[in-house]
């Protein structure tokens, strides 16, 4: 999530590459095999709810120190990005990038940074002005795009996007803390990718709502949201046909102002209609207790709400204190109620995709 304002504070890089490919292969089985109806009438397959043991698994290669934080314009960033896009394709969704999954997005450096800052990634109007930048400045750069097809012919051309941000904000040896440098980013927004690449899986397997559903992994978030603002420049499907979008950031612990283990809230609540919709279908989420903190436009939907897409974030975030420091690790997640949130977003994507369409309420659209 992004800061009011935007610090580049960046541990040791220890674990081996290969323990890495070791922990890849095990969040493969990202769920039990304990199965359960799902709640939709419309999801007549058993579906397998994601399970704190699956969860912890896929995050934890998501927030694995060799990924050095994510940081965007990195290949650190770019290996998240691949095994984003190897889950994508487990799951059985169709590639919607320009390579297979992934979207390339057109980054460069402006120039140099300052003593102890990380380069600031900036996004290029086009692959055309990307080439008048001198080949030293340019990055590497991708959001990761996946398809489930809805099962309508009637609402199948219409799209829920579904969305988390991937990266975070890499590493400063400058600000380590007892000798560690890495800003992993477990809770932001690594949680928030699991349970985008899990609610994939469980509407898969539960069969496809009626509306097709683009699941996205960001590059960027933390930087401008660049990612967001090429994919809307971009688009893998039309923005015009596009009904509502969802994000997911910080569920990895619980909010005792959400009611606790388990529930969260959704930024801008009041605004649109999507918020009654998902209560009045049991899913546990409440307005933004903390309306002050201006989550709503702090995220990836904001973008989508300024072009008039209903655009909401679910979160549960309670402004605990390792956001954005090197402490925001794997070991303080509590994945008990991470699942049990992955499964209530599931949840939540499949009231939007097979129901009425979201809507501003007035006054609600942002300018």
């Amino acid at each position: 999530m992004m800061p009011f304002t935007d610090p580049r504070s960046m541990k040791r890089a220890g674990m081996s590459t290969a323990l890495l490919a070791v922990l890849v292969a095990a969040s493969t089985v990202a769920c039990a095999p304990t199965r359960t109806a799902s709640s939709s009438a419309a999801a007549s397959a058993a579906v397998a709810l994601t399970t704190p043991d699956g969860a912890k698994r896929l995050l934890s290669t998501l927030a694995h120190d060799s990924l050095q934080g994510r940081y965007t314009g990195t290949e650190h960033a770019m290996k998240a990005a691949r095994i984003i896009a190897a889950k994508m394709a487990e799951v059985g969704l169709e590639p919607l990038g320009d390579d297979g999954f992934l979207q390339r997005v057109p980054l460069y450096v402006a120039g140099p940074s300052a003593p102890g800052r990380l380069p600031r990634p900036m996004l290029a109007a086009s692959f055309a002005a990307l080439d008048t930048v001198p080949a030293e400045r340019r990055l590497p750069g991708a959001n990761v795009v996946g398809m489930l097809r809805g099962s309508d012919p009637a609402l199948r051309d219409e799209y829920v996007i579904v969305g988390a941000h991937y990266d975070h904000v890499g590493m400063n040896p400058a600000a380590a803390v007892d000798g560690d440098s890495i800003f992993n980013g477990a809770d932001d927004d690594a949680s928030g990718v699991v349970a985008m690449l899990e609610s994939a899986r469980q509407l898969k397997e539960g069969g496809a709502p009626r509306r097709s559903v683009i699941f996205v992994a960001f590059t960027g978030e933390e930087n401008g949201m660049t990612g967001t603002r090429h994919y809307i420049a971009s688009p893998a499907r039309p923005l015009a046909q596009t009904i509502a979008d969802i994000q997911i950031e910080m569920i990895g612990r619980p909010d005792s102002l959400a009611g606790g283990a388990g529930k969260g809230w959704l930024t801008g609540y009041e605004r649109s209609t999507m918020g009654e919709m998902l209560v009045a279908a049991g899913v546990p989420v409440i307005a933004d207790p903390r309306p002050a903190q201006n989550f709503f436009s702090r995220s990836d939907n904001f973008p989508f709400a300024k072009l008039g897409i209903p655009a909401h974030t679910i979160s549960s975030f309670g402004g605990h204190t390792d956001y954005h420091r090197p402490s925001d690790e794997t070991e303080t997640i509590d994945f008990a109620h991470m699942s049990a949130v992955i499964n209530a977003t599931a949840r939540a994507v499949r009231v939007i995709a097979d129901g009425a369409r979201p809507e501003w309420k007035a006054g609600g659209k942002p300018n």
